[in-house]
Order: C-alpha cells, then sequence, then structure tokens
C-alpha cells in the first residue's frame, strides 16, 4: 500500500495551516488531538460521512498538521506538535485554547 505524504518542516506553510482550520470539522479533529494524542481515524466518524472526512483528513496531513500512519487495515493520526511548536512557536496552542 502507497505511503502517505508528509511535507518537510521547511514545507509547512501558515497560510495552508490556517486555510486547513478554517473549517470547524477540521479544527474539531485537531482539538481532539492535541487533548488525546494518537487516534484511530474511525474515532472521528462521528464527524460526517467517511468520504468528506477522508478529505479533511488529507487537507490536515498536506499542510502538515497531522501525520497518518497504516497499521494493518487502519490508520491511525497523530498531531505533529513538536514540529509544529519548532516552525510557529505558540500558534498551535493558540489555536487550540482559542474559544
Amino acid at each position: 500500500m502507497r505511503e502517505f505524504f508528509h511535507p518537510d518542516l521547511d514545507g509547512i506553510k501558515v497560510e495552508q495551516i490556517l486555510y486547513a482550520l478554517s473549517d470547524p470539522i477540521r479544527l474539531t479533529i485537531v482539538k481532539r488531538l492535541y487533548k488525546s494524542g494518537e487516534q484511530s481515524c474511525a474515532v472521528f466518524e462521528d464527524l460526517g460521512k467517511k468520504s468528506n472526512l477522508s478529505h479533511h483528513y488529507r487537507t490536515l496531513r498536506e499542510c502538515g498538521l497531522i501525520h497518518i500512519r497504516r497499521d494493518g487495515r487502519h490508520s491511525y493520526m497523530t498531531l505533529r506538535q513538536e514540529e509544529m511548536n519548532q516552525r510557529f512557536s505558540g500558534l498551535l496552542l493558540s489555536i487550540v485554547k482559542a474559544k
């Protein structure tokens, strides 16, 4: 099975992050990952249809916010917190703490 593309730290742009987080579902996914750490993609099925969620996961992954790994038939997401803090210090914390 093909591996997912994850941008290098230098390839992550703040404009893409802010665009990705302008969607309330993607923002909810990021906030949940921030609180709980790695999660199965199946955990977020309460947020919408599988096809729509796949699009949201791809947007978050391609802008550099999340890392997705496969384990057999299951996929797991992790928020790239440390890398985000290296590239944009305090941005992620400000976003998840905002109401």
